[in-house]
């Protein structure tokens, strides 16, 4: 249940349940999130006026969020359960399967300091790494669980803090040994499941796999830890039946949270969905549960079937900042995040998170810095283009309202652009564009002015693939702004060797249009073109 903290407005979502609920400032987190009337949820005990929900909506076209959002509370943290069950947690991998990229590996003090940015961005899990991998990880992750897992803000909220085992008790007993000291920890183990995983690499039968994870799980819990994730490696492209039995019997051994990986990014999301839906509709003792997904890129459908699995029942949603993780990488938690705050009101029955969106794009370049993996332009949310509009018609409908090509606010993710319309200056660019330029620097042209100096652009354009303030200055200044022709060269011609005095014969334009021609000889060439140049002009 959504706890909803103001008496004037209740969200629509929060209607699920007539179980009565408390608000608790000291393990809640204050979350926005959308004020749209959700129709499926809409009941007449509402307090909300016809032209108050016509107000809200009138002219919405965008994702961000409203002026006036509905607040409400992050759900009190149960490992096994969560109150309002439109809330979706964020479990975010950067630290671990991020780190996995080939060339993208992390200081200690470069994890302790993503850990926090984590935090400030309000993820709900933090997979801090595999502690049994290093030292210097199992460390890092014990620091991380000392530091970042001990620091409550004001509304109550702090991290879960994860560490990564094989399902093997050295494996596990590291894991604990680290995460042990954060107030919040929890051991994820997993097994492989997948034929193709059993037999060639872990070289086991069905039974032997489902006894390795129910006694793996059952020691976890042995060792104090009530907060116990399970994953199935390459659920994927497990038998379903198989991965019925195999999830009953460790939530029988006291799982918490079942992720399920689609490990090498195989699954499309009607498939992937479809899976979770089978597993939540199959499993013995599920409800018991939290269900989670863990998908690669693949086949560059992490995020469509990681939201798949959302609107089928997943309530955790495992992630990366900038989709970074093994081969193709993981689903994004920006694209994620964005989409259940963009989407999740209307299209996925309510869903949202408690990440705080403004802190995004400081968390992104974060990450790209400390692991030198730099985000392609064209990255959905955080990439350089995702907020600049190159192409005439867009700009010029960017210029008359931004609606018109931006569903997201970059201010929403925590993003400045250097103008308000995102207007990047090239060859597709049109005059509305390098007007409105124009004046920002300070350039008030008139209709010729203008013409001249766009044409001009036009030009430059064609040369580079993007035209800078300097460029426009300099066009201006060329065009507009020269001193007054009072005479303009014509020709020149220099007769010049080693048998005597150069002579020069120049013609020269006056400001009527005249024309004047003069001869000179000088010591050299320069100096014969000048002395005729000063016959014309009279210059004593």
């Amino acid at each position: 249940m959504a706890t909803v903290c103001t008496p004037h407005t209740i969200s629509p979502a929060a209607i699920v349940s007539s179980s009565p609920v408390r608000c608790s400032h000291s393990q809640s987190h204050l979350l926005f999130r959308s004020n749209f009337p959700n129709r499926r949820h809409h009941s007449p005990n509402l307090p909300i006026s016809a032209p108050n929900l016509r107000a809200a909506t009138k002219g919405r076209v965008l994702c961000s969020q409203n002026p006036n959002p509905t607040p409400t509370r992050r759900p009190d943290y149960v490992p096994n359960r969560i109150s309002d069950p439109n809330y979706v947690r964020i479990f975010d991998t950067t630290l671990r399967d991020g780190e996995q990229s080939p060339g993208a590996s992390l200081t200690s003090k470069e994890k302790l300091d993503i850990a926090r940015q984590l935090a400030k961005l309000g993820v709900d899990i933090i997979e801090a790494g595999f502690p049994a991998a290093s030292k210097d990880d199992f460390e890092a992750v014990k620091m991380i669980a000392k530091e970042v897992g001990n620091f409550v803000d004001k509304d109550g909220y702090v991290p879960v803090i994860c560490g990564l085992s094989r399902c093997n008790e050295k494996d596990i007993k590291t894991a604990w040994e680290a995460v042990k000291y954060a107030k919040r920890p929890r051991i994820h183990t997993f097994i492989a499941t997948s034929p193709i995983h059993m037999e060639h690499k872990l070289r086991k039968t069905k039974e032997q796999v489902i006894e390795i994870a129910r006694s793996m799980v059952s020691y976890a819990r042995s060792l104090g830890c009530q907060d116990v994730e399970f994953s199935p490696e390459d659920a994927g492209r497990s038998e379903k039946e198989f991965l019925y039995q195999i999830l009953g019997e460790v939530i029988k051994a006291g799982a918490t949270t079942l992720n399920i990986p689609d490990t090498v990014g195989y699954t499309v999301p009607t498939e992937f969905g479809q899976l979770i839906a089978d597993i939540k509709s199959n499993t013995p003792g599920i409800d018991n549960v939290i269900i989670s997904t863990h998908c690669q890129n693949d086949l560059g459908l992490s995020t469509a079937n990681t939201l798949a699995g959302a609107s089928r029942g997943a309530r955790q949603l495992e992630v990366t900042i900038n989709g970074i993780g093994e081969r193709a990488g993981n689903a994004s938690l920006e694209e994620v995040v964005m989409t259940l705050n963009c989407r999740g009101e209307h299209v996925l029955g309510g869903l949202y998170t408690g990440i705080n969106p403004r802190h995004i794009y400081m968390t992104s370049k974060m990450v790209s810095e400390y692991t030198g993996m730099h985000v392609q332009p064209h990255k959905a949310i955080v990439g350089a283009n995702a907020f600049a509009h190159e192409s005439g018609i867009h700009q010029d409908g960017m210029l008359k309202d931004k609606r018109t090509y931006e569903i997201i606010s970059p201010e929403d993710i925590g993003y400045d652009r250097s103008n308000e319309a995102g207007i990047v200056l090239g060859k597709l660019s049109g005059r509305h564009a390098v007007k409105k330029q124009l004046e920002e620097l300070g350039y008030e042209l008139d209709d010729v002015q203008l013409e001249t100096v766009f044409w001009r652009f036009k030009g430059v354009a064609e040369q580079k693939k993007r035209v800078t303030d300097a460029d426009l200055r300099a066009l201006v200044s060329d065009e507009v702004f020269q001193p007054e022709v009072v005479w303009k060269l014509h020709d020149l011609q220099v007769t010049c060797g080693t048998l005597g005095l150069s002579t020069a014969t120049v013609k020269l334009i006056d400001a009527d249009g005249r024309e004047h021609i003069a001869c000179s000889v000088g010591t050299g060439p320069v100096d014969s073109a000048y002395k005729a140049v000063d016959l014309i002009v009279k210059v004593r």
